[in-house]
């Protein structure tokens, strides 16, 4: 049995790359984690690609997404018991769907190899599975494309660059916060950690219709990005948002 796991992009149906297209043309059933109605448009992106370029007679098997605690008293012990339900989850979708064989597919936000779980779930279930055979299509990253859509230079000449998450934003050692890659932000971190003077280009549902950019100092800027991104998150019920953070040269 093949599971792949396809990057499709932070969310616009054109920023998929040939390779996931053809990778989804030759997958007979797809799974995709079901978070209820809270992500309902998310759900309902990924089958628009699918009737875009899935083969005909495929099949579509939705798979509950374990509930998970947002804020838990030892965040890496609910990861990990939130990783190896959904390993048992996936697990018995494939063994109800596919019982001799075939090919499946997991289709993943950005590339499956930057702050993502997927990986991790399909290392478990080939341990687990003697069978299985995984497969990895990269995709364009939600840093690239919001770089693209400021149209700016991630770096200067020969500097190097730093991605991490809200939660250890504080934690970037010196000499690397020069240009920060800043993911899973839903506290807007750099509130407390950036100087006034510091540039920010933030921009939520990068590449999608609902796309919404904002760049400039830190001191200029933060009021409207807060604003703008609870506005967005009560709108549609949820939000995909990045930055990058830069020392003013």
């Amino acid at each position: 049995m093949t599971l792949r796991v396809i990057g499709i992009g932070p969310g616009g149906p054109r920023q998929i790359t040939l390779e996931a297209v053809d990778a989804i043309a030759e997958t007979d059933v797809f799974l995709i984690l079901d978070k209820g109605e809270r992500t309902a448009e998310l759900t309902a992106a990924r089958r628009q690609m699918l009737d875009a370029h899935a083969a005909p007679g495929h099949a579509v098997v939705a798979v509950a997404d374990p509930p998970r605690d947002r804020n838990p008293a030892d965040y890496e012990a609910e990861v990990r018991r939130w990783h190896a339900a959904r390993v048992d989850a996936i697990d018995a979708a494939l063994v109800e769907h596919l019982p001799d064989g075939g090919n499946a597919a997991i289709l993943v936000w950005g590339d499956p190899a930057l702050y993502d779980s997927t990986l991790r779930i399909t290392d478990a279930l080939a341990a687990r599975r003697g069978d299985l055979t995984v497969e990895v299509i990269p995709g364009v990253t939600s840093v690239s494309a919001l770089t693209a859509a400021h149209g700016i230079v991630a770096h200067g000449i020969g500097e190097p660059m730093f991605t991490t998450t809200g939660r250890r934003l504080s934690d970037t050692p010196a000499g690397a916060d020069l240009n920060q890659f800043v993911m899973l932000d839903s506290s807007l971190a750099f509130r407390e950690t950036a100087a006034p003077d510091d540039l920010v280009h933030w921009g939520a549902y990068v590449g999608t219709e609902h796309q919404i950019l904002v760049s400039g100092r830190v001191g200029d800027v933060t009021d409207e990005i807060v604003a703008r991104r609870a506005e967005a998150r009560e709108r549609l019920g949820w939000i995909m948002d990045v930055y990058l953070l830069q020392k003013r040269r």
